[in-house]
């Protein structure tokens, strides 16, 4: 049986779900914790609902992926944020009467 009628997901939870698994730095436990499907099922999911040809690519680059478990990423848990960001707080426009 498919995943997405194990779960009873609509197309557009689908889509959603390959998207996040597509991303980077979105976690297979970002996935699961939104949706309750594990990271077997998402890429059972991809396999299901992706050509062959797309599968094999995503499945080359996520495998051994460190960003995408959350616990052998290498930076801090959460949301990563750039080393060149700038903080919000300096903002002298935002500050204009």
């Amino acid at each position: 049986m498919k995943v997405k009628d194990n779960y009873n997901l609509d197309e557009r939870s689908v889509n959603r779900i390959i998207e996040m698994a597509w991303e980077d730095r979105t976690t297979f436990e970002a996935i699961e914790f939104q949706f309750g499907i594990s990271e077997s099922e998402v890429i059972q999911l991809m396999r299901e609902e992706m050509k062959r040809s797309s599968w094999r690519m995503w499945r080359k680059r996520v495998q051994g992926r460190s960003t995408k478990h959350l616990n052998k990423r290498s930076f801090v848990k959460g949301r990563h944020k750039s080393s060149r960001q700038r903080a919000i707080s300096q903002n002298k426009i935002s500050k204009q009467p």
